[in-house]
């Protein structure tokens, strides 16, 4: 099983905390994994099996579970009356009303709650609302680069070769178990999104026309770190001799989101300090996905390391934007506890047009916080112009 040390500190430091622990995340990124990594170190400080209850709601062995009044009886019936009791709930989306049940045990001494989901709709209804300030979210996402290394022992090898394996398979955890088939990783990420598009996104939304909603996310594949407009995508579907509104692409693009499939950036106007409504980008969760979606297509690198970086700011906890500046744009503005960092990515900037152009945007920014320029090259011509620094990528992921 794979490490997932970040996450399971965080889980760690929560336990037994007053709060409802929250762990969403797109399907096969490794919830599950965590539940079992977490419940295994709660037995390592002495924790006995009887105060552990784990329920997976996806289990047909769960299946009478979908009530939630049977839930509840089930988990009530096994509390320990005087220790404490973990109780574990994965997917719990798939039980409706579930957040009567989780109120109900977040207000009994000494239950700790932890539950799973893989679509946002769980946190924008009820449980929101009855819950507001007793939860602490963990959104989690497939595996990183340093996590990937680790794993396959890649550190032992060409790191290059293995960030390039890592951008075409992608990153769900069991692909870097699988050996590197590609008709077996395809098979298998196929599988993957396949069970998002019917399960977390057309069938929570009612949407019957599943050849549509894929030309939606086809679109969003070909146009990853592109600006895009709603009306953009209707049009060109449409084009294609599919009917589909504008208010639909709206529709589909939060159902999208809602399934952590997709993760959209908005734009940023550094000068005036406020957000833009218009034109924002669209990454998606695994490059293995956008790559066996778009099979055929140019690799893009440009975009695709956009991609990585963008999921590897979040993953360290920032709020990313795309930086508007006049006429100039920064690829993202990623804002922290200590502050704002601009970030431009770029496959290379050897060629002095390209460095003169990424450089340009960052030079217009009338502040002093650190700017970055990211790109695959392994000898910068510079490493620094005027505070702007040249980073390696490969070295910048491998940070902590």
């Amino acid at each position: 099983m794979i490490q997932r040390k970040e996450y399971l500190n965080k889980l760690i430091a929560w336990r037994e905390k007053q709060v409802i622990k929250v762990i969403t995340g797109v399907r096969r990124c490794g919830k599950s994994s965590l539940f079992s990594l977490y419940i295994e170190y709660l037995k390592g400080t002495g924790v006995l099996d009887e105060q552990i209850i784990s329920i997976n709601l996806e289990d047909v062995e769960y299946e009478n579970l979908l009530n939630y009044k049977e839930l509840y009886e089930f988990i009530k019936a096994k509390l320990c009356k005087e220790k404490y009791t973990y109780v574990f709930i994965d997917e719990v989306q798939q039980c409706k009303n579930f957040e009567k049940v989780v109120d109900s045990l977040f207000i009994k001494d000494k239950v700790d709650v932890y539950i799973t989901g893989s679509n946002a709709y769980m946190l924008s209804g009820e449980l929101a609302t009855l819950l507001s300030g007793r939860y602490v979210e963990i959104e989690m996402l497939p595996l990183s680069f340093v996590e990937y290394v680790n794993f396959t022992g890649a550190e032992n090898r060409d790191l290059r070769k293995s960030f390039n394996e890592y951008l075409k398979f992608g990153s769900f955890p069991y692909v870097a178990i699988l050996k590197k088939d590609e008709q077996i990783v395809k098979t298998y990420i196929d599988g993957i999104f396949n069970t998002i598009i019917i399960k977390d996104v057309a069938k929570r939304q009612g949407i019957n026309d599943i050849t549509v909603l894929e030309s939606v996310v086809k679109f969003l594949c070909s146009n990853i770190g592109s600006p895009v407009s709603v009306k953009k995508i209707s049009d060109t579907i449409n084009s294609s001799g599919r009917r589909i509104s504008v208010n639909t692409v709206e529709k589909y693009l939060r159902a999208l989101t809602d399934s952590y499939i997709f993760y959209k950036a908005d734009r940023y106007d550094i000068k005036g300090k406020q957000h833009l409504k218009t034109l924002g980008k669209y990454y998606i969760v695994d490059t293995g996905l956008r790559n066996m979606l778009v099979s055929g297509s140019s690799l893009d690198l440009g975009h695709l390391l956009e991609n990585i970086v963008y999921l590897e700011l979040i993953r360290r906890g920032y709020k990313v934007n795309i930086g508007k500046l006049s006429e100039k744009e920064v690829d993202f503005v990623a804002s922290g506890t200590e502050g704002i960092i601009y970030y431009q990515v770029s496959a290379t900037i050897m060629d002095e047009n390209t460095l003169n152009r990424e450089l340009a945007s960052l030079q217009k920014i009338p502040d002093n916080h650190p700017k970055y320029i990211l790109s695959l090259d392994d000898i910068m011509p510079n490493k620094n112009y005027n505070g702007i620094k040249l980073v390696n990528i490969l070295d910048w992921l491998k940070e902590k």
